[in-house]
């Protein structure tokens, strides 16, 4: 691929010549508000997916001369690009790029999320005082466009962050609220802030990536949801993966919402440099205390938020009623809890909660029933991308014909094999890194009939096949009661386009059964 920049008037041309910087790095870090000067200021924006598309447009409209950066053609964005009028330039290697940014000369670099700590185009900026934000800082800096400036409300947690940010969402508006979720669920930050109606509050999904380049913002509420090993690959080890995701509670203004059975949730909120008076607010699955959420007698209820709370508790919904919504499953349950804690700390009404759960519409390849063929119960669960959720899913089951692999990031799966090995009667194991699962099932689940599908390239073709092949084997192992399973444990990229291509191939592959 040649290295191509275009300009803003659409001209191509293979040298960029340098220039003066307009302005100084203090000048840069002032810039706190939407109605600040950003004018003439030259930004280079890293990535040209839905992140960097967003940073681009929002800073062009602010008058910033803005350059993306980019390693791969999407020629829709790049089209976009040229309407509002942003620079380009498109390279497969990062000393291509590195070269381009240098010859650009910026101000300022806005990193999409993706970007590693180390990658050589951030470290080159780092090491010359440059700046660099992700588009959560930037946000927050931003988010005063209209005169309703929305309460943020971030979530974050090593799963279960995309059902809590909807269920909260979905709370705070049957409160009576106008109400966005955002961030990591899809919808970029920049996107809601420039509303023209402005919202009341903002629920933000943060991945780790993102926490790794927060900045100072001032949550009104947050929650870290649990902890275990994720992305220890991208972040370089355990203490640094802590260390993102723990800033969630920086700067919590009214409520620091933590998982009682996770010691290192807590451990967050106990470490954590909060506005003075923000409550913690325990959830958990047991009877809670005063300040807390929890269920008695199969009640979900509230004690952190009655006058009364020492000696009473308002009560939410019935573990039964969440089944039949299918959110009964013990995360579930958790996840519902601290959407409550999250949404009561904004005002919502207990019986508004009640009424949001009730309408709720789980997240698509979360535990997702597909139907029964031949008395097997084929369960989606696609979104479990690490160990952590796979755990999760497989508690709720019985008798378990797993699929089962993918990208494992350099999680350890071992425990989790273990741990589930007796409620296993077979693993079909898909994707690149089998070896691992693969050695693991021998060792604790010796015994059990274990089928590898061959990973071919990646693409439409293939991703199809390797489902159907897993689909196929699951069944031929299951029997009358047995669950198959779709949990991966692991990321989608070595084979499908993400988890939602996976889960759906999943699902065409079940139909092709019955």
């Amino acid at each position: 691929m040649v290295a191509a920049a275009v300009t803003a008037d659409g001209t191509t041309e293979q040298n960029v010549p340098s220039a003066e910087h307009p302005a100084s790095r203090e000048r840069v870090l002032a810039l706190s508000s939407w109605h600040h000067d950003w004018s003439g200021l030259r930004v280079a924006v890293l990535g040209l997916g839905v992140t960097g598309f967003s940073v681009a447009d929002t800073l062009v409209e602010l008058g910033a001369r803005v350059r993306v950066v980019y390693g791969a053609p999407d020629a829709d964005r790049e089209r976009l690009l040229d309407v509002i009028g942003a620079e380009r330039f498109c390279a497969e290697t990062n000393p291509e790029q590195l070269g381009d940014l240098a010859a650009f000369g910026p101000d300022l670099v806005v990193v999409s999320p993706g970007y590693r700590p180390d990658h050589p185009l951030t470290a080159w900026a780092a090491e010359r005082g440059i700046p660099v934000w992700g588009d959560i800082e930037l946000g927050w800096r931003l988010r005063d466009k209209t005169d309703r400036i929305a309460d943020w409300i971030c979530i974050t947690g090593t799963n279960g962050k995309t059902t809590t940010t909807r269920l909260t969402a979905h709370m705070l508006a049957a409160g009576g609220l106008r109400v966005t979720p955002a961030g990591n669920i899809g919808s970029p930050i920049l996107d809601a802030l420039r509303d023209p109606q402005g919202y009341d509050a903002i629920v933000v999904e943060l991945s780790s990536f993102q926490l790794e380049r927060l900045g100072e913002i001032s949550p009104y509420a947050s929650a870290c949801l649990n902890f275990a090993d994720d992305h220890l690959d991208w972040h370089g080890g355990r203490e640094a993966y802590w260390a993102a995701k723990a800033k969630v509670y920086a700067h919590t203004q009214v409520a620091c919402v933590y998982n009682r059975a996770d010691a290192e949730t807590e451990r967050m909120v106990e470490e954590a440099d909060v506005v003075e008076g923000a409550r913690a607010i325990g959830f958990g699955l047991d009877s809670p205390p005063p300040s807390g959420f929890g269920v008695v007698e199969g009640i979900l209820v509230d004690r952190g938020f009655h006058a009364e709370r020492q000696r009473e508790a308002f009560e939410l919904v019935t573990v039964a009623e969440l089944a039949e919504r299918h959110l009964a499953a013990p995360h579930m349950v958790q996840n519902v809890l601290a959407a409550s804690a999250l949404a009561r700390s904004r005002g919502v009404e207990p019986a508004e909660i009640t009424r949001a759960v009730l309408e709720f519409e789980p997240d698509p390849h979360r535990a997702q029933p597909v139907g029964t063929v031949a008395e097997v119960r084929f369960i989606d669960d696609s979104k479990a991308t690490n160990a952590h959720a796979a755990d999760a899913s497989l508690r709720a089951m019985q008798q378990v014909v797993w699929i089962v692999g993918g990208l494992l990031k350099g999680v350890d799966v071992d425990e989790l094999v273990a741990a589930h090995a007796h409620r296993l009667r077979g693993a079909v194991i898909i994707g690149l890194d089998q070896e691992p699962l693969a050695a693991a099932l021998g060792r604790y689940a010796a015994g059990i009939p274990v089928v590898r599908v061959a990973p071919g390239e990646k693409s439409a073709a293939d991703a199809e096949r390797v489902m159907r092949e897993a689909v196929r084997a699951a069944a031929e192992i299951a029997g009358a009661g047995d669950t198959v399973l779709l949990s991966p444990a692991a990321a989608s990229m070595d084979q499908f386009a993400d988890y939602g291509d996976r889960g759906r191939r999943f699902q065409a592959a079940v139909r092709e059964l019955e």
